[in-house]
């Protein structure tokens, strides 16, 4: 058998007028089974754009006028204009105002009182006023109040502690107390817990040990065991080992090699394993991935709020794990 070529280069153009020609796209399948996260696809395009080094190639007013246009009465956003708000697609929302510096253009104090309204007693978050609870909305509301300065408007220690009951005997995290363990869910904790200024919760090498055996033969990374690897975890697994700062507990030359082999060489754009189709979301989360192991020429997206390190400095947010030791 063969064995594989092996990618050695990014194809940063290729990616950025890929991601650059998916808004023209409104003929395309792709388009329209999107359409209800238009807002976090458009997200996806401009952060990996930004780290690409061409986020100007974009149309900035464009982009926020989306947004502001995707705002309801309640505060929250929509994934697209006239959708019902939901925490998700306020996140990329306010994401892309922090990415083009446009905060000013929205109430924020509206926006603060919505994501507030979705705490439960018991500290957990809602995604939205249907009540499903999940670690991936308290992490998005932390991330979203952090990144509006105001993380006192929700009740922090009991968010903190709702997260921490959410910890498996492996050290992982699941979606709600007692869940299966998923390299989604334990980034999504791991991250919040780093927002709060409470990563004594996380018991970290033994964490750790379960993120790095998720590493495959082929160098790709799973989300749990026994399943295939999806580039996509490049992002959820680095990110949380990069705020451990245990980024070398994997094989970091073999993952890369995976991550560049999952690129379409014609086209632009990375899928979730090599050899199938290309999205924005694969393309972000592969772009990421290869940014937090240093790959040259990229520019350094932070692990917690998954938005430029010099975006997020502009903002006066204090970064501790981006100096983390790495052992």
């Amino acid at each position: 058998r063969m064995s594989e070529p092996t990618h050695k280069e990014l194809y940063v153009e290729k990616h950025a007028n890929y991601i650059y020609n998916l808004g023209n796209k409104n003929d395309d399948f792709e388009y329209w089974v999107t359409e209800h996260l238009r807002m976090s696809g458009i997200y996806w395009g401009l952060t990996a754009m930004a780290s690409l080094g061409h986020l100007e190639q974009m149309d900035k007013n464009q982009a926020i006028e989306f947004v502001l246009s995707c705002q309801t009465p309640s505060g929250g956003f929509g994934g697209n204009v006239d959708h019902d708000p939901h925490i998700l697609y306020t996140l990329s929302a306010i994401q892309i105002l922090v990415l083009y510096e446009a905060l000013e253009r929205v109430d924020k104090e509206k926006i603060v009182k919505y994501i507030a309204s979705l705490q439960k007693p018991d500290g957990s978050f809602a995604g939205d006023s249907w009540g499903e609870i999940d670690t991936r909305f308290s992490y998005i509301a932390l991330n979203s109040l952090s990144l509006l300065g105001r993380l006192d408007a929700v009740d922090l220690d009991k968010a903190v502690e709702f997260i921490a009951r959410c910890k498996n005997f492996d050290g992982s995290f699941g979606c709600v107390p007692g869940a299966e363990s998923h390299a989604g869910q334990t980034f999504c904790c791991v991250a919040a817990l780093a927002i709060a200024d409470a990563l004594h919760h996380v018991d970290k090498d033994l964490l750790s040990w379960w993120l790095a055996e998720r590493q495959v033969k082929e160098g790709g990374l799973n989300g749990r065991p026994e399943k295939l690897p999806d580039v996509c975890y490049s992002w959820w697994v680095l990110s949380s080992l990069s705020i451990l700062g245990k980024l070398d507990w994997i094989n970091r030359e073999k993952l890369t090699s995976w991550i560049l082999q999952s690129q379409d060489e014609e086209g632009g754009g990375i899928a979730d394993r090599p050899g199938d189709m290309v999205d924005v979301f694969h393309t972000f989360f592969g772009i990421a991935g290869l940014a937090l192991l240093g790959y040259k020429g990229l520019s350094p997206i932070d692990p917690a709020y998954a938005l430029p390190v010099d975006t997020l400095r502009k903002l006066g947010l204090k970064l501790p794990w981006q100096s983390a030791p790495t052992s």
